[in-house]
């Protein structure tokens, strides 16, 4: 393999190794034990005398020679160990060894030496390195997995091998894992890459097969027959032997045929021969298999549509696009059928698994495309990749081709030509090509039938797909995989559950399913596996267990696993909504009559509104003083009405960038939407939805005006808003600009008021019923002196007579009537006259 001045090359080494270094006492790198007759490094001799003489060979606590075998460290190679001038496609067949262990277990430089860890042994080519330990025996991470797993142990054995290796006439290797796509001509790939490979029955050989790394285990290797082999040449490698290889080869061939190894005795016999892969070996690769049985029994299993709830429309919908396009039959005469789809959504909806299941379903042939497994660093190899897939689909037709995630292939492309990287470019080019060619004619004799090639692209970024895939042509048709609906999340529960035992009724899992919004698939599969793990921590108490009741899975536990899994729909903008209830908040009961018509009303009983041929009001806008609750009101609604919730603070929806705010209010809208039923809550409205000036300016002004233009469109525009309320809340509602407040856009308007008396006894009440006040308290008087107090400066009064009790004595259990003048005194109301009549005059003119 490495033959260029390989004996000079180990001298050199050699002396180098044992050469003492300059200005040091020479110190000898190994030593003999006169008791054991072991060679031990010098650093370990100390060891070895005290505690392994002589060393056990099977668990030995430091490396040692022993009648030429070394008894060493297995280590990791790293890339600075040795390998930068040796080819990358021969790292996992060396071993590294150090020159002097080299020197004492007679190898030369390019011998075959057998690695032994655990008593399993595979050959390796010897290779010198000057990095790690005496002792230490070095192999690639992807050469130790493959031999012996991520587990093996350190100790390892190397020795010569002596012995000549046979010529291997037939190896055959059965496949681990489930191919994607169809072998085209995989004996081929292995006999080149593992040529001159010395191998044994057993042995684990690895292959890059477009994108997909194959794993073989060798099952049988047969030996060449005696008249094979009298042929008269024989290739090792690519170097064809003179005649004394020839008089050689008869010479073993003689040794064969007297030991009686024929075809038959060599298939499946000693797993301890070792064979060298020869010019002429022939290659036999077992597809199928017991493995493969049982992966495509699981994945049955699991892509099954039985198995896929809430998609029954768009599962009917693509089964009609399946029968249509697989078959040999024409729509109208002269025009194509459909030959692509690309399913779109957020992720988690089960997009891929519906592929899969449709495919599967249709028991045509599928070939799975990804774009992260094809792509090759090689100019042009990840082109012919994708090209070779295609023509498999269309020699195996009828076929399904599975393009998943294909923004990651076929990604946006510039339109004046920048950006990007040449190879997307490249790929993105062929891929178009190659979806045209699905409509191409067939020749003449085939004029009768059709490519029955049907491509299934999923992804969940539609807009970063370049547009030419989505033409008509192509991509045809273009299906929306949703969030589910509340009926479409009680299938899919249904489903879920339906080999699971459980005592839930259906009306239970229907209150569920309608609580759990902007939930999608995955996380309602989520759901119920919390669900089944709480149902086990219940019916189990600690590690010991309760007698042998089965594990039932309960509505409460559901219930709880809600409260861990969060809807993916959401994470984005899902804000963690204090669990605050209309109980929570003193007074202020007109508003919250208010509220719950416009927002609970609609959505618990729309029928109503239908009945009376009216709308549900759009959207609601507090407005009031500082600290009167605005904020705590919106909380309060998102937690009674158990609905999405998303807060929207004005200033932070604002960017430099030209486009980007108004591109972030149609973001939030187009979230509110896909999780409807919802509430957007839109806090200091008036710093986004200010009143426009008229005349037309830049900068910040300008900005605000567009995105207060895209926020009237987003209320009440072409597009309609669905379930979702707008709830605003300012302190200054004049600087609202009119059109904001008509009706159709925020119908109800409500002032919250300065609390009057009786909602400041209430705010008192809940308050003080969680402080230790002396009896010497009087709420009445309290309620009298906090005239003009809004909501938050009472709860500051009550916070501030706490502090002063403990100013007097730290050691205060209760709070007195004098700590609360004292902060009467210190927080006064700070809401200002003007601001009152402001609001009066606003209310008239309203």
């Amino acid at each position: 393999m490495f033959i260029i001045g390989i004996q000079k090359f180990q001298k050199l080494l050699f002396q180098e190794c044992m050469m003492p270094p300059k200005g040091r006492k020479s110190l000898s790198l190994w030593n003999l034990c006169e008791i054991c007759k072991v060679i031990v490094a010098q650093k370990d001799l100390m060891t070895h005398a005290e505690n392994s003489c002589p060393p056990s060979s099977e668990s030995w606590t430091h490396g040692y020679i022993k009648d030429r075998v070394l008894y060493g460290v297995l280590e990791e190679v790293k890339q600075q160990d040795g390998l930068k001038n040796i080819p990358k496609a021969e790292h996992d067949n060396l071993v590294l060894l150090s020159q002097s262990a080299l020197q004492l277990c007679d190898i030369s430089i390019g011998d075959p030496v057998i690695v032994s860890v655990g008593g399993d042994s595979t050959v390796k080519i010897a290779w010198p390195t000057l990095e790690k330990s005496l002792v230490s025996v070095l192999l690639t991470r992807s050469s130790m997995d493959l031999h012996w797993g991520s587990s093996c142990g350190g100790h390892v054995t190397v020795k010569k091998m002596n012995e000549q290796p046979f010529p291997a006439g037939l190896v055959s290797v059965h496949m681990t894992d489930k191919l994607n796509t169809t072998p085209t001509d995989l004996s081929g790939f292995l006999h080149g890459k593992h040529r001159t490979r010395i191998l044994k029955i057993g042995d684990r050989l690895s292959l890059q097969h477009y994108g997909q790394n194959l794993i073989f285990i060798v099952k049988q290797i047969c030996p060449f027959k005696g008249v094979n082999i009298l042929k008269g040449k024989i290739y090792y490698g690519s170097s064809q032997h003179d005649d004394k290889s020839v008089e050689a080869v008869h010479q073993l061939t003689e040794e064969l045929n007297d030991l009686q190894l024929s075809q038959d005795a060599g298939c499946g016999g000693e797993v301890n021969l070792f064979y060298r892969v020869v010019e002429g070996t022939e290659w036999n690769v077992e597809l199928i298999g017991s493995v493969d049985k049982k992966e495509s029994a699981k994945n049955e299993s699991v892509c099954s549509l039985s198995s896929i709830g809430g998609l029954q429309n768009v599962i009917e919908e693509i089964h009609e696009i399946i029968q249509l396009a697989l078959q040999n039959v024409f729509l109208v005469q002269g025009l194509p059928v459909i030959r692509g789809i690309l399913l779109y959504g957020v992720p988690g909806t089960g997009k891929t698994v519906l592929a899969k299941a449709l495919a599967a379903e249709s028991g045509a042939a599928i070939v799975t495309v990804s774009g992260a497994e094809i792509y090759s660093k090689y100019l042009g190899e990840t082109e012919t990749r994708l090209r070779q897939l295609f023509r498999t689909a269309e020699q195996q037709a009828p076929s399904i081709i599975l393009l998943d995630e294909v923004d990651a292939l076929c990604p946006r492309r510039a339109s004046d030509g920048s950006g990007g990287s040449e190879q997307d470019k490249r790929v993105v080019s062929t891929l178009l090509t190659l979806l045209d060619g699905l409509h191409l004619p067939l020749p003449a004799s085939q004029r009768k039938e059709t490519k029955a090639v049907l491509v299934i692209a999923t992804t969940s970024k539609p807009d970063s797909i370049d547009p030419s895939l989505r033409r008509p042509g192509r991509l045809d048709r273009e299906i929306e995989i949703s969030v589910p609906s509340p009926n479409a999340r009680l299938d899919i529960l249904q489903k879920l559950l339906s080999k699971t035992p459980h005592e839930m009724t259906e009306e239970e899992l229907r209150n569920v399913a309608h609580s759990a919004h902007g939930y999608v698939g995955a996380d309602l599969a989520a759901l119920c596996s919390r669900a089944a793990v709480h149902a086990v921590k219940r019916t189990y108490a600690g590690d010991v267990l309760c007698g042998i009741d089965p594990v039932i899975v309960k509505v409460e536990d559901l219930l709880w696993s809600m409260t861990q899994v969060k809807p993916s729909a959401m994470r984005e903008v899902l804000i963690e909504v204090p669990n605050v209830r209309w109980s929570d908040i003193g007074g202020q009961h007109e508003l919250k009559l208010k509220l719950r018509q416009a927002v609970e009303w609609p959505l618990k009983h729309p029928e109503v509104f239908a009945r009376l041929g009216i709308s549900p009001p759009r959207g609601v806008l507090m407005f009031g003083p500082p600290g009167c609750s605005k904020t705590m009101i919106a909380k309060a609604l998102a937690t009674e009405s158990k609905l999405n919730f998303l807060s929207i603070k004005g200033p932070e929806l604002f960017s430099k960038w030209v486009g980007e705010s108004e591109r972030a209010v149609r973001e939030v809208f187009r979230k509110a939407r896909q999780v409807a039923p919802a509430i957007v809550f839109f806090d200091e409205l008036d710093a986004l939805g200010g009143e426009r000036s008229g005349a037309s300016g830049s900068g910040a002004s300008n900005v605000q005006e567009r995105v207060l233009a895209q926020l009237l469109t987003e209320l009440d525009g072409v597009e309609p808003l669905g379930n979702v309320t707008v709830v605003g809340a300012t302190n200054r509602p004049d600087r609202i600009d009119k059109a904001l407040l008509r009706p159709g856009r925020l119908d109800r308007i409500v002032y919250v008021p300065l609390p009057d008396a009786s909602t400041r006894q209430e705010i008192l009440d809940m308050q003080l019923h969680k402080m230790p006040v002396a009896p010497d308290v009087n709420i009445s008087e309290l309620v009298s002196r906090t005239e003009g107090y809004s909501g938050a400066e009472v709860l500051a009064v009550c916070h501030e007579a706490a502090l002063n009790a403990l100013e007097g004595n730290l050691d205060a259990t209760s709070i007195t009537h004098n700590n609360f003048m004292s902060a009467l005194q210190l927080v006064t109301p700070r809401t200002p006259s003007s601001l009152l009549q402001l609001y009066e005059t606003y209310l008239k003119q309203t």
